[in-house]
């Protein structure tokens, strides 16, 4: 995107200043709504994909009613979503309320931004992007805060406490887990740490190969993720059969929808992260070298990159599913004395590794062992 602009706006050069810059806000605008479309109808499939895998782990059919398979079963519960009454609570803070959804369903959709999707298909190629990550995603929890503090009801008010204590204690064990993997790179940038995982057969490179460390580092950080995200069995921010629904326990209509949306959001920017920086990104294993042509080189790295990101999606579904929820102490406990504790260690670890090779990972050591 930043490339497009930037040839754009040569093309222009001789153009009037207010000209160029109408075109730039048109381009950044149009893509932001291709963007959005893509996104909400991904959220609008994921909720039909979990309603079949809920199906099929419990023996039922599922949604077959709307549409072929039932495909369209998202879009009547959209129309009837967005029918249903807007309510505001007379003694709710009415700023906060309404005000609250909308940045959790926009901090969700600004995550999306520095993703790589293929080798030339990006929208922003930041060169802090996991850090942008990061940064846009610890809104959400603010986001729900408000909520829930702005609905002047208790149950709201303690799942959004719940909410916020969850989410920034496992923000600790995710941020420790993905240094382990960025410490080989030595990058934030997106497209540099897929293309650091380039070559061995588009497999043998990745950074959840690279070493032992790397590899529990995956594993810590997807369970950590799934906490951030609030899914079973750590959604006890809307635990119903303890405190009604949570945070959004007062939201009806469309502001429900978005919090709901942005959970399918949040699940998707995780699993692409974990598919970034521990999966091979893009990279399409055992055929990457093969000359072919740019187009359908975009259309493979797409695809995997997408496959990758959502079968990580559906083992969280799955998961779901399969296990109950913890309780608060459980789940706070898993964090303090395990995750973070474990996470820390298998830090230091990966920066010993990394000190004592020089980077290099076990693929690159059994190789040079040979070539010598």
């Amino acid at each position: 995107m930043t490339e497009l602009i930037n040839e754009i706006i040569t093309r222009l050069a001789n153009a009037a200043p207010i000209i160029r810059l109408l075109v730039v806000i048109a381009i950044i605008i149009v893509s932001s709504v291709i963007v959005l479309a893509v996104a909400l109808l991904y959220e609008g499939l994921a909720t039909y994909a979990e309603r079949k895998v809920a199906g099929d782990i419990q023996a039922r059919i599922g949604p077959n009613r709307v549409g072929p398979y039932g495909l369209l079963q998202f879009v009547a519960d959209g129309v009837k979503l967005l029918l249903k009454e807007d309510i505001i609570p007379f003694y709710a803070d009415k700023w906060l309320f309404i005000i609250a959804p909308y940045i959790v369903f926009t901090a969700s959709f600004a995550a999306f931004v520095p993703l790589s999707y293929s080798e030339h298909i990006y929208i922003a190629n930041l060169n802090v992007g996991v850090l942008y990550i990061l940064a846009i995603s610890s809104v959400v929890s603010m986001a729900i805060l408000m909520g829930a503090w702005g609905s002047n009801n208790k149950w709201s008010l303690f799942g959004g406490m719940r909410a916020v204590a969850q989410i920034v204690s496992y923000e600790i064990p995710t941020v420790l887990s993905l240094l382990a993997a960025i410490i080989i790179p030595a990058s934030l940038n997106m497209r540099d740490i897929i293309a650091y995982q380039s070559g061995g057969l588009g497999i043998f490179r990745w950074l959840i190969f690279n070493n032992p460390f790397t590899f529990f580092a995956f594993f810590i950080y997807f369970i950590a993720s799934i906490a951030e995200v609030n899914r079973t069995p750590f959604d006890i921010p809307e635990a119903e059969s303890e405190i009604v629904a949570g945070y959004h326990t007062e939201y009806t209509g469309m502001r429900f929808a978005f919090f709901f949306m942005a959970e399918y959001g949040d699940m998707f920017v995780v699993s692409a992260l974990a598919t970034t920086l521990f999966l091979g990104g893009w990279q399409i294993p055992f055929i990457g070298n093969i000359v072919m042509p740019v187009w359908l080189k975009d259309i493979l790295e797409v695809a995997v990159f997408f496959g990758k990101v959502f079968l990580l999606i559906y083992i969280m579904m799955w998961i779901r599913w399969t296990l109950p929820r913890l309780r608060v102490d459980q789940l706070m406990e898993l964090c303090w004395k395990y995750l973070t504790p474990f996470a820390f260690f298998n830090l230091i670890g990966a920066s010993v590794w990394v000190l004592l090779l020089h980077g290099k990972g076990v693929y690159d050591i059994i190789t040079g062992l040979f070539v010598h």
